[in-house]
């Protein structure tokens, strides 16, 4: 009875095929003639994959899955109490703590195990670093107040500079996060914050580790604090020990071949004093709790991204749970009056909560001044009122023609698509493919993109890669010998789609292929840009790779372009929600082109994005969920 259920959802599209083995395996494990764990088993699968971390019986009980037709009953899900009673007498459903193939918690959310302890562990490593105190005699106060008033000289806004109290709290906590949007200074505060911490060493040499989810955000932040590392107001040798080299977290963590395992783990931890992460909202629960877990204790972990971009492709909403979401801003009454004794700035405005110093809320700082768009500009608007939801603030920014740096265009077919989208592919990427140099072209490529929100389908990425390939050949910039086809030619871009351990290319990372320089012109090497520069490979060595004229939005996170064309399908589909399209409209740096219909995008804005997690209570409580 089970399987003939789990096979109908199968064919309807409502479950996977891994889903129903998956439910297959834990009745079968159990000898459960119960189809309520089954079910359970297929949708804690099923949910998982799309990228939740737990299953909130409550909102699926009673749930219609498939309507009843052609003499077929139709598939409900049990009520509540019936369901909850069932799995945990199945014998494969334990209690919190309990080693069972699924955990059911107090608040009706069924997890798969290894989830669960993801969770658990990553809530527990935060409260304990969050409670851990520095030592009394660890920081130099005065030298620090003199380097927060060399860093951030006061301007002549009267606006409290979050930016300084992000790098007081990230110096005087283990455990610190900085959220902003776009332009809001997160990497330039971050050279700042090592700066201090470099000068607190008086001498010392610091184990500093900088890290990202991918090979391309890696290289940004290395190339970006090596620029504003040079600026600052501080010694030579200060200026000279901030590390530019950034790695992916794998890289950092140097995975076990063939295991889910990392050499550097609880207990082996790394070798560091500052751990430093960027684009920590690509970050999915698995690797964030085996990255906190591979930190010491007594070194400092500092998180930065944006807690309104998407959340990770895998399943977890890290950033956004750590930042609590509903949460505004505030501190204790004790870390209150130190901020405004260490800084000068005046937090009057802000109520200080009744919290003990060392809770979480002291650990989180909220950056919302944008340095790179002014507050009237057309980008910084559009993200704005993509950020509230507010479709109505977003159509008005879009229909203002007196401004051409952001333009909703229709695109009612692919066949319109494919005629508009000619001038701006030929202007996008004439440049790198007539680059003299790997890193020119790496540096022009870099400029343009076309992004979309779906794989397939004539608005997808496969039909725009070979849009893009087709509109270049014709115009002589590329030579395939056989077009289309995925195969090597100089000037292809290509992103890695498996991790490659052995050497050093994980899903993600982006290079561009060219012919080698002098003697070696006839063979094709992949160009990577890295902090130091570009690492090389022959093509022969790359496995697991894709053509990348065009790419999802999620894979563009961690990356800026000047100029950014986003694809929107001709349908609505449930992945287009409010935060993918704010996270591509924050990739944009000069121009943003949107090709779709007002209604489709008036769908994705009204959507948003809900994951399933407990996360949040086990951090905040369950008054922090909105």
């Amino acid at each position: 009875m089970t399987q003939k259920l789990l096979r109908r959802l199968y064919q309807k599209g409502i479950l996977t095929e891994i889903d129903v083995h998956f439910a297959h395996f834990i009745s079968e494990l159990v000898k459960a003639e119960d189809p309520a764990v089954g079910l359970g088993a297929a949708l804690v699968s099923h949910i998982t994959g799309e990228g939740h971390i737990c299953l909130d019986l409550a909102t699926h009980a009673q749930r219609v899955l498939l309507e009843g037709k052609g003499g077929q009953n139709a598939v409900i899900c049990p009520p509540l109490s019936e369901w909850k009673n069932g799995l945990i007498g199945s014998g494969a459903v334990g209690r919190p703590g309990e080693n069972c193939p699924l955990i059911l918690d107090d608040a009706n959310r069924l997890y798969l195990y290894r989830y669960w302890a993801y969770e658990q562990n990553l809530a527990e490593a935060v409260k304990d670093r969050t409670s851990q105190a520095l030592p009394a005699d660890s920081l130099d106060l005065n030298l620090l107040k003199d380097g927060l008033e060399r860093f951030f000289p006061k301007q002549d806004d009267i606006s409290i500079d979050w930016q300084k109290i992000a790098a007081l709290t990230a110096v005087l906590k283990p455990f610190c996060v900085i959220s902003g949007g776009p332009g809001t200074g997160k990497t330039f505060t971050a050279a700042k914050i090592l700066a201090l911490l470099i000068e607190q060493s008086k001498g010392r040499k610091l184990k500093i580790f900088l890290a990202t989810p991918t090979g391309k955000a890696a290289a940004r932040l290395g190339e970006s604090l090596q620029i504003v590392g040079q600026t600052l107001d501080c010694s030579a040798a200060v200026r000279d020990a901030i590390p530019v080299e950034a790695r992916t977290i794998h890289r950092l963590l140097q995975p076990l071949p063939g295991t889910p395992r990392f050499r550097f783990n609880r207990d082996n931890p790394l070798p560091a004093d500052v751990v430093m992460v960027d684009e920590a909202s690509m970050v999915d629960l698995a690797l964030m709790a085996k990255l906190i877990q591979a930190i010491p204790v007594s070194a400092r972990l500092v998180l930065m991204g944006d807690k309104d971009q998407l959340a990770s492709v895998e399943a977890g909403a890290v950033l956004g749970d750590l930042c609590g979401r509903g949460h505004g801003r505030g501190f204790s009454a004790s870390f209150h009056t130190e901020i405004e004794a260490l800084t000068g700035e005046n937090l009057r405005d802000l109520t200080p909560h009744d919290d003990q110093p060392g809770m979480l809320k002291d650990c989180i700082v909220h950056l919302n001044k944008s340095y790179r768009f002014a507050q009237d500009s057309c980008i910084a608007k559009l993200s704005q009122a993509l950020n509230r939801g507010d479709g109505r603030q977003a159509f008005e920014v879009l229909a203002k023609s007196s401004d051409p740096t952001v333009r909703l265009r229709p695109a009612a077919s692919d066949g319109e698509l494919q005629h508009d989208l000619k001038k701006a592919v030929l202007q996008g990427y004439r440049d790198y493919l007539t680059a003299a140099t790997p890193y020119e072209a790496v540096e022009k490529f870099n400029q343009f993109t076309l992004l979309c929100t779906v794989n397939k389908g004539p608005f997808g990425v496969a039909a725009l890669n070979h849009l893009a390939e087709q509109i270049l050949y014709r115009e002589d910039l590329i030579h395939p010998d056989q077009p289309f086809d995925d195969q090597w030619y100089a000037g292809r871009p290509v992103m890695i789609t498996r991790n490659d351990y052995h050497m050093e290319l994980f899903n993600g990372d982006i290079g561009l292929t060219m012919a080698g320089a002098d003697s070696d012109v006839d063979r094709l090497y992949v160009y990577f840009p890295e902090a130091k520069g570009i690492r090389q490979i022959p093509v022969y060595r790359i496995s697991g790779h894709q053509t990348v004229y065009a790419l999802t939005v999620h894979k563009s996170q961690g990356s800026e372009f000047e100029d950014v064309h986003l694809i929107l399908p001709d349908m609505d589909v449930p992945v287009l929600t409010r935060e993918l399209i704010y996270t591509a409209v924050t990739r944009a740096k000069q121009t943003m082109t949107i090709w779709g219909t007002k209604k489709i995008l008036q769908a994705a804005i009204d959507r948003k994005i809900q994951r399933s997690s407990g996360l949040r209570d086990a951090l905040w409580g369950k008054t922090s969920l909105k």
